[in-house]
């Protein structure tokens, strides 16, 4: 992001901060887009009356965007995850390097003006579709770095190793063999990408999963030096199938498993988690992690529903992410994690724990405090230290009015769809002004260029039914 100007100063007229909203709240932007102290007088540039934290989105699988919307055709009789994903391995290989920027910049271009102000990227499209690395072999890596800079939004990058195609240690088969690294090649991806570590980004370690990742390669990369510091994120338990195979090759379930033999604290993201028993669920609670929960992908790929009210009883900490991008607005995300459990209980305000307590201040503040767990950068709380990453309501709009401090945020996230995200500050500078991003124009018009090329290509591939890993 560009050098910014001397410290500016801000009011909010209601200010939402970890304990609270704050009534007539200054915030101060130093140089460096951090927030610094404030000096509670009249100077300050208003800049609306509902101002909240921005959204950490934990879980982005960014190519995914560009193909929301082309696999809800039935195909065969047994339609689920697993046939999906033959469609995304397909759609996979015809992204390179160009394409993945455009489409990343045009994700990031509307996580921003939906409400998310940093996105933690779960990487694992490494290397050419036939697996051989590009000559750069970061070059996809890089081009999501890119895509956050054009589009202003903070960035942790999480390079995904991907080393076996089951629990059962097959080789990796032709569509999944641009995915994959050996442990050594992965730590030098690592190396190299930390050292572009900056205020804006972060690169952490992702484990695409246990039936990618076996057991010794795990162990390695936990050794290694890049996990001391964290962060650690990994899919598991998304799956019916993938807890039964587990069980049969391993003797465990996913995370079961992975808890006895790994060092699970606040440094994991533990993505979806959908499928737990009690045990499990107290477990992870206890753990410190994050439950990295995408209800709308969940729900598009019929993965099924986790145990909120339980895990929320034992203060387990959760995030929220757009994961396939089928959905891309953390309102939506936290609805549909409530009316979820709404669905199949029979009752009403599952996530609010006592009496009068209001279920969108509970979730988005959960959301905020695991969602900067997650992304290991210091976000989610508007207050001196951490990044200037804010959004601000639309008050006048028609869904707001009347509303007060205590109704505002349940009006926010359950009162209807249109968009209430007028103004983005990400890093100290505003990247969305009156619902339009800074550079939207030229970054769709590259995308949508970008879209057509694709579906030419794809227009020429064969997708035919594959055996399930």
């Amino acid at each position: 992001m560009s050098i910014h100007a001397a410290v500016r100063p801000f009011r909010a007229g209601q200010l939402w901060r970890a304990d609270g909203w704050h009534t007539d709240a200054m915030l101060a932007v130093g140089a460096n887009g951090r927030l610094g102290e404030t000096a509670d007088d009249d100077a300050g540039e208003s800049i609306g009356r509902w101002v909240l934290p921005g959204m950490p989105n934990l879980h982005s699988h960014a190519f995914q965007r560009a193909m929301a919307g082309l696999a809800e055709r039935k195909g065969r009789s047994d339609e689920s995850f697993w046939s999906w994903r033959e469609t995304m391995y397909a759609f996979a290989a015809t992204v390179g390097p160009d394409e993945l920027q455009a489409i990343a910049a045009q994700l990031y271009v509307e996580m921003l003006k939906a409400g998310y102000t940093q996105v933690c990227e779960f990487h694992y499209l490494h290397h050419q579709p036939d697996g051989k690395p590009y000559a750069q072999p970061e070059a996809m890596s890089l081009a999501l770095i890119e895509a956050a800079r054009e589009a202003g939004i903070a960035l942790t990058l999480l390079p995904a190793l991907y080393i076996s195609g089951g629990f059962d240690g097959r080789v990796l088969t032709a569509r999944q063999r641009r995915f994959g690294h050996d442990v050594d090649g992965y730590l030098r991806l690592l190396e190299t990408l930390r050292q572009r570590e900056n205020d804006d980004l972060r690169v952490g370690i992702a484990l695409h999963s246990l039936r990618a990742v076996p057991e010794m390669a795990m162990r390695d990369v936990l050794a290694s030096a890049m996990a001391k510091t964290g962060p650690i994120h990994i899919h598991i338990a998304e799956q019916i199938g993938e807890v039964q195979d587990c069980l049969a090759t391993r003797g465990a379930r996913p995370v079961e498993w992975l808890f006895h033999h790994a060092d699970v604290d606040a440094r994991w993201c533990l993505v979806h988690a959908t499928h737990l028993t009690g045990a499990e669920t107290l477990q992870l609670a206890r753990s410190g992690a994050v439950a990295g929960l995408c209800p709308t992908t969940e729900a598009n790929l019929g993965d099924g529903l986790f145990p909120l009210a339980e895990y929320l009883d034992a203060g387990g900490a959760l995030g929220i992410g757009s994961d396939s991008h089928i959905s891309i607005s953390p309102v939506e995300e936290l609805r549909w994690l409530e009316y979820g459990q709404r669905l199949t209980s029979g009752h009403r305000n599952i996530a609010a724990r006592g009496q009068g307590t209001s279920v969108g201040e509970t979730l988005w503040s959960a959301a905020l405090r695991g969602g900067a767990q997650a992304a290991r950068l210091p976000l989610g709380d508007l207050r001196a230290g951490a990044r200037a990453d804010l959004i601000v309501l639309d008050e006048n709009s028609p869904l707001l009015a009347a509303r007060d401090a205590r109704s505002v945020l349940d009006s926010f996230l359950f009162a209807g769809n249109t968009p209430l995200v007028r103004d983005v500050m990400c890093g100290g500078e505003w990247v969305v002004r009156d619902f339009r991003h800074r550079d939207e124009e030229r970054i769709a018009t590259r995308y949508r260029n970008a879209v057509k090329a694709i579906g030419v290509a794809q227009d020429h591939q064969t997708m035919p039914p594959k055996p399930l890993a």
